[in-house]
């Protein structure tokens, strides 16, 4: 049996609105604005979904749960991630590792990395010393440090055992 590393990246940004709730890694943070989007909005999550696609070479978030369909608005993106899971099963793809960053100004997510790790591993089935959650500032630079949008980016490392 042929042992195949291979290495997927994913980015994702939404813009943050008054009046949405705020999940990033299927954890709810308290925070006055939330990140919009046709599902949840969780873009950590969506990174981390598309770095998976990626490194399966199976598409990207938008082929699989385009914002077109109706049945996707409002949906967890964590849903997302075990649908994606099953797709790996299916091509015997098995993650090794997942490493991601939150871009933001605000709010403090540090306080919320274990939930967030606790959530993402349960959904991958795989280990939280598997998952690495950090997060930086623009330093105020761009929309982002102004405070208007979050972004993440991930890589994931995949093993395939065909």
């Amino acid at each position: 049996m042929a042992e195949d590393m291979r290495v997927g990246t994913g980015f994702d940004i939404h813009r943050l609105v008054e009046g949405q709730p705020l999940v990033l890694g299927g954890v709810t943070i308290p925070f006055e604005k939330g990140l919009e989007g046709h599902s949840d909005g969780d873009a950590l999550t969506h990174a981390i979904v598309d770095a998976l696609l990626g490194a399966a070479c199976l598409g990207d978030i938008g082929v699989h749960f385009p914002p077109s369909d109706e049945k996707h608005k409002g949906a967890s993106s964590i849903d997302f991630l075990k649908h994606v899971m099953d797709l790996l099963d299916g091509k015997m793809f098995f993650v090794q590792n997942v490493d991601a960053t939150i871009i933001c100004e605000a709010p403090k997510l540090s306080p919320h990395y274990e939930a967030m790790r606790q959530n993402l591993s349960k959904a991958m089935r795989i280990s939280m010393e598997q998952v690495s959650i950090k997060s930086k500032t623009m330093e105020r630079i761009g929309p982002i440090g102004e405070g208007l949008a979050i972004a993440c980016q991930a890589v994931a490392l995949v093993e395939s055992q065909m």
